[in-house]
This record gives C-alpha cells, sequence and structure tokens, in this order.
C-alpha cells in the first residue's frame, strides 16, 4: 500500500494546511500509544483546519485507507494505534471558543487539556467535572472519544453526561451538528436527504421495536453502572421521548461519546459545566491490612456524601518509595498497609466539613475494618492525589520485561457486587499465578486490575489472552462492564460480542455501517475488532538485542529495557502551567517529536529494529535528540523514571563513532582546555568576544546564535585565589572539614562566586581543603564525549577516594559540575563503588549549609538584618536530582531577608544549546514560559537569583537583568 501512495501523499501534502509526515521517524513515534500495541501507520498529519480534515476524509475515501483520530495519545486500550493516517489534533485544534456563564456552557476544540481548560473556567467558579489520571495533558477530544470519568465520578458523572453538542465531519465529507433534539426535530431530521438524514432513519429503525429495547436492557451492563464503555452505547440513546416515556430529549452526542473516534470527525465540543466543588475538604485515608477489608468498607462508606472514593494497593505504594518526587508524597501513610481508600468529603464551612468527617470516621472505626484512618487537609490532600495519579504511571518502572498488562484493568460491576466480584477475581487470578494490582475508582465500583506479564513470551501472551477472557466471562456474570472509563480499543473490543450478546453486537455493526460505509474512521476497535494478542509492542519470543554501552545501564538491565521502561502514559506533555520541568522542548513546539516519550519510543524502535551493525547510527535518532536539553527532569517527574538525559548521551557517543565529532561539538566539549589556554591574555579574550565584529565573526565560525552574548573570562581562576590566599595553615579550631571542588565554570568564568563561597565558609568556621583535580566531565558528558567523560570520572574517583567521607563531605557551586558526581559518576567509573561512596558525600553549597542550619551550627544572628526581597530560579539538575528547598532555606535565612521560588521548569539554556544558533528560538521560547516573565515583573529592587552558571546567562540574554549566586548574596549579609 506504501509504494502506491507516494504519488497521492505527495498531492495529499499540497492540499494540506497544516503538516504531513510519511518519515520512518514520525511514523514510528506513532505506530504506539500508552497500550501494549504496536502499528505502523502509513502518515501522520497535524490539520491545521476543518478544511484539512474534509480533505483527509476525501483522501481516505478515495484511496481506501483509514484515519486514527489522536490527541495526547495517552489511550491504555490501543485507540490511537492503527495502519492507516494517524490524525493529531492537538498542536493545532486547540482553542476555548466561547463560553456562557448564565447557561454554564463552554465550546472547545478538542485539543484543548483538560486542565487547562478548568484554569481557564476557574474565574467564572465553573469547572468540568470528569478528572483523569492524566488530566494536566489529556485532552477534551479524547475524553468525549474515551468517555473518560476519573476520580470525580461518583458526584459529577462521566464525559457522556457532559456532552451537549458536537460539530463533526461525517465519512462523505459533510459538517455536521448532532445536539439535542425534541420529537418533532429528530422525526424532520429522519426526512434528510443527506448522510445526516440517513444516520437518524437507521438509528429509528433499529431502536423503535420494543423487543430490541428489552434485548438491549437484558444484556448491556447495569444501568447503575454509570462508569460503562461496553461497546456504543446505544443503551444510552433509549432514555429519551423518542424511544420512551421519559421526558429528556434525543442527543446523538450520547452515541458518539465513548465511540472511539470510529463514527465522525469532532471539530467542536460544547459542554456541560459544574459550579466549583464547595471549597472546604478533608480525606480520610483508612488504612487496611488486606484487600478484603478493604473492599468490604466500600459500601458503607460511599453511604457518605463522598466526593470521591480511590483505592491503592500496596503494588502501588511500594512503587511510589523508589520514586523521588512521589516519595515526599507519603508522609500520610502508616505502617505498611495492603490497601488504603481515599474517601473526601466537602461542604461550604470548616463546621460542616468537620462534621462530614467525624460521621465518617464514626463509620469506619465501627467497622473495625481498617487499623489507621488519618485525617488529611490542605495540600496534604493534593499530595496523597498526586500519589495515587502516578501509579498507572509507576507501574511501568518495574525492572526487567515483566509489566503490568493494561487487559482486565477497566472492569466495573454494582456497588453491591462489588466485593463478591473481587473474591471471586482473587481466585481466577491464583488460578493463573497471578497477584493482581488493585488500583481505582472503589466507589465507582471499578477497579484497575492488572496482571503482571512478559509479553515478549508466547506462554505470558497466551494467558495475556486467556486471563481476559476469564475474566470477561465474570464481568459477564455479574452484568458488569469490561470497560469503565478507558474503552475498548483493541484489547477488549474482541469481547464486545459476549458482553452484550451476538444480536446486539450486530446492531452495532449497522449502526458502524450507517455512519462509516467505507470504513474510514479508525476501523478495528469495537466493531471487526483486531485481535486482541497480536500488533504487540514486542514480538514474542524475539531474539532479544544485544546492545554494549559506555554508559551502565545495569540497574535497568540495559539500554533497550531503559528504553522499554517508558509506557506512553504521556506525563512529558504536561505543560508550563502544571508546574515542573518536563519536557521544556515539547512546551516549546507542541510537537510529539520533542517529548520524552518520543525519544524513549524512537530509541526503542531502531534499537530493536535496526539491522546496522551501529544500531544508533540513524539520522531519526539524531532528528528525536536534538531538541533534548538533557534537564534530567524526566529522570524524576517521568513515572517511570526514564532517564533520557542518560540516553542522549550515550546514543550520542554511538552515532559519533560512526559519524564523527563536529569542530562546534569538540569547541564547546573541550571549552575548559580552550578557557584555560585564553587565560593566557584574558583581556584580549574578553575584548574579541564582547566587540562588535569580532564577536560576530566567532559566532559566525562556529554557527553560534548572532543573539548571544559570549560568556567572559574573570579576570582571574579561582585556582589563582586558591593558590595564593586560601593554601595556608591556619593553626584554629574548625566546626568542620570539608573538601573544596573547584569546577570549571566557576574557575574560568564565575571565579568571583567562588571566592565569595570560600569566604563565606572560612567566615562561618569551616576549614576547606583544596586538591588538584580534574574538571567535572559535565560539558563532555553534554557533548557525547563518554570516553574523556570517563577518564575525567576515573581520575576525580582515584583523587577523591581516601578523602572524601560522612566527617570530610565533598562541597561545591555549580549544580551540573557536581551532580555529575551524584549522578554520572556511578555509571562511568571504574571504580563504581567508590564513585557511589563519594557520591553519597558530594553537595551543593546550599545542601551543606542547610545541614548546618539545621545543626544550629549556622544561624541568622550571623547575618545582617537589613531587609531584602529575593526572587530564585533553581537548576533543573538540582529540581531532578536534590531539592531547590536547600537554596530557599539559604537564602531566607537572614532574618529580613525573604525569597520565593519562581515556579519554572527549564531556564532554555541548558549548557551550550542554547547558544547553538539552531536552537536559539526554542532556547529563548523555554525562557518565556516562566522565567522570564517572572524575573520581568518581579518587584523593583529585588534581588534576582540562580545557582546555575547557564541560568544566570540566560536571564541576562532574555530579561538583561544580574542573577546573583545564592552564596554571593549570603556573602554580602554576612556580618
Amino acid at each position: 500500500m506504501v509504494s502506491h501512495l507516494i504519488t497521492p501523499f505527495q498531492d495529499l501534502s499540497n492540499q494540506l494546511e497544516g503538516q504531513l509526515f510519511t518519515d520512518e521517524l514520525m511514523k514510528a513515534l506513532y505506530a504506539t500509544d500508552a497500550s501494549v500495541y504496536r502499528k505502523l501507520p502509513l502518515a501522520v498529519v497535524y490539520p491545521k483546519s476543518v478544511h484539512d480534515l474534509k480533505v483527509l476524509v476525501n483522501f481516505a475515501k478515495t484511496h481506501k485507507t483509514s484515519l486514527i483520530p489522536r490527541t495526547a495519545g495517552t489511550s491504555l486500550a490501543g485507540q490511537c494505534v492503527g495502519d492507516g493516517i494517524v490524525v493529531d489534533v492537538s498542536k493545532h485544534f486547540t482553542k476555548i471558543l466561547n463560553i456562557n456563564e448564565k447557561e454554564r456552557t463552554v465550546t472547545v476544540e478538542p485539543g484543548v487539556v483538560r486542565d487547562e481548560l478548568n484554569n481557564y473556567l476557574q474565574p467564572f467558579g465553573l469547572f468540568f467535572g470528569p478528572n483523569t489520571s492524566t488530566s494536566n495533558r489529556c485532552m477534551i477530544g479524547g475524553m468525549v472519544g474515551n468517555n473518560s470519568s476519573g476520580t470525580t465520578s461518583i458526584q459529577y458523572g462521566v464525559t457522556r453526561d457532559k456532552v451537549l453538542k458536537l460539530k463533526t465531519i461525517l465519512s462523505d465529507g459533510t459538517e455536521t451538528i448532532f445536539t439535542k433534539l425534541s420529537k418533532d426535530e429528530f422525526f424532520e431530521k429522519t426526512q434528510l436527504k443527506s448522510l445526516e438524514g440517513f444516520i437518524y432513519q437507521e438509528i429509528y429503525k433499529e431502536l423503535q421495536s420494543k423487543q430490541v429495547q428489552q434485548r438491549i436492557w437484558n444484556n448491556f451492563p447495569k444501568p447503575e453502572i454509570h462508569r460503562r464503555n461496553t461497546g456504543y452505547a446505544i443503551d444510552e440513546l433509549l432514555k429519551n421521548e423518542i424511544f420512551s416515556d421519559r421526558p429528556e430529549q434525543f442527543n446523538m452526542c450520547n452515541l458518539l461519546s465513548g465511540s472511539e473516534g470510529t463514527l465522525a470527525l469532532t471539530t467542536e465540543i460544547t459542554l456541560q459545566l459544574d459550579v466549583l466543588p464547595p471549597s472546604e475538604s478533608m480525606m480520610v485515608a483508612a488504612h487496611f491490612h488486606s484487600i478484603e477489608a478493604c473492599l468490604k468498607s466500600v459500601e458503607m462508606t460511599m453511604q457518605h456524601q463522598l466526593f470521591t472514593c480511590e483505592m491503592m494497593d500496596k503494588t502501588i505504594l511500594d512503587c511510589t518509595k523508589q520514586n523521588k518526587t512521589q516519595a515526599e508524597n507519603r508522609a500520610f501513610i502508616v505502617d505498611d498497609p495492603e490497601a488504603i481508600l481515599m474517601c473526601e468529603v466537602r461542604a461550604t464551612t470548616v463546621e460542616a466539613v468537620l462534621q462530614q468527617t467525624e460521621a465518617l470516621l464514626s463509620t469506619i472505626q465501627e467497622s473495625g475494618l481498617s487499623y489507621a484512618f488519618p485525617v488529611l487537609v490542605g495540600d496534604e490532600i493534593d499530595k496523597a492525589v498526586e500519589l495515587r495519579k502516578a501509579g498507572l504511571g509507576l507501574l511501568g518502572n518495574m525492572i526487567g520485561d515483566k509489566k503490568s498488562a493494561a487487559c482486565i484493568e477497566d472492569t466495573a460491576v454494582a456497588l453491591p457486587d462489588l466485593a463478591n466480584y473481587i473474591s471471586e477475581f482473587t481466585e481466577l487470578m491464583k488460578g493463573h499465578n497471578q497477584k493482581a494490582i488493585y488500583y481505582a475508582h472503589a466507589g465507582a465500583g471499578e477497579l484497575h486490575l492488572r496482571p503482571i506479564l512478559n509479553l515478549k513470551k508466547s506462554e505470558d501472551v497466551a494467558l495475556f489472552r486467556q486471563i481476559t477472557t476469564d475474566v470477561a466471562h465474570l464481568v459477564k456474570k455479574y452484568q458488569g462492564s469490561m470497560s469503565g472509563e478507558h474503552g475498548d480499543g483493541i484489547v477488549r473490543a474482541e469481547f464486545i460480542p459476549m458482553m452484550i450478546g451476538e444480536e446486539n453486537y450486530q446492531l452495532l455493526k449497522r449502526i458502524k455501517a450507517c455512519f462509516d460505509p467505507h470504513n474510514i474512521f479508525n476501523p478495528g476497535k469495537i466493531v471487526e475488532a483486531y485481535p486482541m494478542d497480536q500488533n504487540l509492542r514486542y514480538q514474542p519470543d524475539r531474539s532479544e538485542p544485544e546492545i554494549d554501552t559506555l554508559l551502565d545501564f545495569s540497574a535497568s538491565l540495559g539500554i533497550l529495557r531503559e528504553a522499554e521502561k517508558c509506557n506512553g502514559s504521556g506525563d512529558c506533555r504536561k505543560l508550563p502551567e502544571f508546574g515542573g520541568t518536563m519536557c521544556p522542548s515539547y512546551r516549546a513546539t507542541r510537537n510529539e517529536k520533542d517529548t520524552t516519550r518520543a525519544r524513549a519510543n524512537a530509541l526503542r524502535e531502531f534499537l530493536t529494529n535496526s539491522e546496522k551493525a551501529n544500531k544508533f547510527d540513524h539520522q531519526e535518532l539524531k532528528d528525536v535528540f536534538e531538541l533534548c536539553l538533557s534537564c534530567k527532569a524526566c529522570a524524576s517527574e517521568c513515572p517511570s523514571s526514564v532517564d533520557v538525559a542518560s540516553l542522549k548521551a550515550e546514543f550520542q557517543y554511538q552515532y559519533q563513532k560512526a559519524n564523527g565529532v563536529t569542530l562546534r561539538t569538540k569547541l564547546f566539549a573541550y571549552n575548559n582546555d580552550l578557557n584555560a589556554f585564553a587565560r593566557v591574555a584574558p583581556q584580549l579574550t574578553n575584548f574579541l568576544f564582547s566587540k562588535g565584529f569580532t564577536s560576530r565573526m566567532i559566532k559566525k565560525m562556529f554557527n553560534i546564535a548572532q543573539e548571544r552574548t559570549l560568556p567572559l573570562l574573570s579576570t582571574y581562576s579561582l585556582r589563582n585565589f586558591i593558590e595564593n590566599k586560601v593554601n595556608q595553615h591556619i593553626d584554629k579550631k574548625f566546626i568542620k572539614t570539608i573538601y573544596f571542588f573547584n569546577d570549571e565554570f566557576t574557575n574560568h568564568l564565575d571565579a568571583a562566586i567562588g571566592r565569595d563561597a570560600i569566604e563565606l565558609l572560612m567566615g562561618l568556621n569551616y576549614q576547606i581543603k583544596f586538591v588538584q583535580h580534574a574538571e567535572s566531565g559535565r560539558a563532555f558528558l553534554s557533548k557525547g564525549l563518554l570516553e574523556q567523560a570517563q577518564k575525567v570520572a576515573n581520575k576525580n574517583v582515584t583523587i577523591f577516594k581516601d578523602l572524601i567521607s560522612a566527617d570530610t563531605p565533598l562541597i561545591g557551586i555549580e549544580p551540573s559540575a557536581m551532580l555529575t558526581f551524584t549522578d554520572e559518576y556511578p555509571k562511568l567509573a571504574e571504580n563504581k563503588e567508590a564513585a557511589k561512596t563519594i557520591a553519597k558525600h558530594t553537595f551543593l553549597i546550599e545542601e551543606f549549609i542547610q545541614q548546618e542550619i539545621l545543626l544550629n551550627h549556622i544561624t541568622a544572628s550571623q547575618f545582617t538584618n537589613e531587609s531584602k526581597i529575593i526572587k530564585f530560579h533553581g537548576h533543573c539538575h538540582q529540581k531532578a536530582l536534590r531539592n531547590q528547598m536547600s537554596s530557599f532555606a539559604v537564602l531566607n535565612l537572614p532574618e529580613n531577608y525573604k525569597a520565593t521560588l519562581i515556579p519554572s521548569g527549564c531556564c532554555g539554556m541548558a549548557g551550550s544549546f542554547g547558544y547553538e544558533a539552531e536552537h536559539y528560538e526554542v532556547s529563548m521560547q523555554v525562557g518565556e514560559q516562566t522565567l522570564f516573565p517572572a524575573v520581568r515583573f518581579a518587584d523593583e529592587g529585588a534581588i534576582i537569583s540562580a545557582n546555575g552558571t547557564s541560568c544566570r546567562h540566560q536571564i541576562k540574554d532574555g530579561t538583561q537583568k544580574e542573577a546573583l549566586h545564592p552564596i554571593t548574596i549570603l556573602r554580602r549579609a554576612l556580618l
């Protein structure tokens, strides 16, 4: 099919206002979503207009191919996987079109992010209720396609309940609006001589019979299960004046919601909104020694007016222990529970919410089922919710090939059936030698139950099918829904005939045919399903590729499995307004290619399928890593902790072995040596770097952005200052002895900061020792020169291994240099045990001072009582690998210093990245996301602070304001 479509694709591209991609990289990136499936599409399109969508519909019909609609690509069931054309509306269909406050409605395009919409609605006192765990990146179009629900469904219902109107493009290319219709309006529609009219005619013909209606009620999931997505929601189409005695008007949106893009393309969505929830809230986190006890508690707790009722099991909780970000959210956990039930109540007053909480606690205590029930308030609730939200992604962090498989994770039953259903389910899983993971919306009768399988092995693929089949029979026994919120997709669609009966299934097929007679919309989903055990992400029983690396990826069992940890949850697509750092390049471009997920997926694809001797030697991999800033945020913010910075460094090293190293790369990588050479005549160097003509020539010669200022050498090196002023024996009793690491950036470019640090520590009565050592190797790592970086690491480990301990720690200034000791050296150095020991006792200078403050060795009385306002931007590596609160603590040490953290992600400079001409625009876009505006609009007289040398340079270039290192600020405050 590909070969005969080459010319048509060229013609198609010419007709589109948006972009069409047929290259191998983009097809590989869109071959997967967050499910276990993989299908290589023919092409990927970023449509820019309704015109583009109409062109695509006509093209698909003419060339007998298909369209796979996609927004954030976080689907767990394979809805976004197909071999046609992927239509990604997440880039351009992102407008909030209008809001009607009086009617409490909003109209949006399908690419609007759920939480982005609610941020927009908050000033109006309104919000969109359905709330998935992916709410900071999932999009309204995907939520409608999946009929998403999430934690709030017990109070606010599911997405289908909120959809009032859909503007769509049908399979013949016509635009059609579906909305509420009176009986007269409905029958007027049936008279239309168009595809729209034919659809209404067929719906009426199919559903008017009372016998058919009874057959639907008898076989579809129980009506009281409000989270149900089994097939097309024809049962919902019966609840109106056309087909019953009910007064409600007919709305085809009830059918389209949950149809997974198989019936039409949606261009606009009008939603019913709710008034913001009551402001006062409390959460009871009931702890249980067993799953059974937890589930027995659900029905009785749901007798209270709960806003959420969520469950986490021990497997999920144990996963959070290993994730740095989530470890901070575990403070409320008591001992080692098998399960926690999170029950939230809300009210408009503190008195009312306290009363509700006391009543809930009384119920829980009287049951005797829970052994602990801490009450959470304020940000404690937010932390607990974040812990739960991270659950599914964290499961992808399991080391090795066995993973939690999404196949039966979406079953829902009526609440009275829940305990018995789970009891039978547990026995069923024991029969398959499985201990399932329990993670769920317990109050809605839905538990995300996952077996642990190795889908690289054919026997586990067979078990994948068998477990799903057995559970389908069990769900049918309780007349539950095989899909509660994640949709049928590929994984469950095959079981729809069993779940609703063959006659009802044939009715679904006829509905699909009347909407889409040429089967161009997302085929293989809901009807005529793809087999659930084929087209998997991994070829069963494959010969596992052997890939040698210089960096040590043994903690993940190799670089390929490090990449495979990415399960596609898409956390790297969250926007700046939702905090964090990951992923700065995606935030700038909004292109899937520039996500953490894309880099992991691309590496997995090529390392698995490449037939080259050097599997890294692919231009596609160079393209996908091109805009990675190596900020390291993914190491902590990605639930699966996929370390893309390390993946990039290894890729660069391997790629350059085949393709050589450019002059500019060498220039940046060897900057320490070049700066040392330039120091022979620092005034001349700075003259050449700063004067217009010579500066422009240098930047042009090395393809450095002309807009950039070049970093100037300090008038003296810190090493000279140390040799001349510091290394003198003083017979004095010190608080503590520390070793000072003179990093290459501080030594040559920021010697004044180094001097401030030394004078500060000496003034506070600390003994500082200096030894001759190598540079940190950060520049080599950032450019993929791993052999050179390894030599540096080996040298420094040899120098410091017998010096650094808990009593004599290693302290330094520049985060990117110092955290190289803690992050990369254990992966690089030959003496790994020594490297790990040094890493354990290596600290940023702010971290060391914070520890000494806690020990009362340093106090506010040693500093000025003048008043200062400070705005601090933390280095990416500090945020990812440590905690910027140490800098916050240092800046707030003087009694009247008021420091606040700028809620910024990456500054955008990222070492050499922002200097490179081709990256300058993206670099500045990253800076403009949060950092630059915060600096520009800081209070007059406020001090801007940043502890990264690149960050300070970026702030200077982006805002023309000087940023000071925290240590300089503290040194100036010392009495």
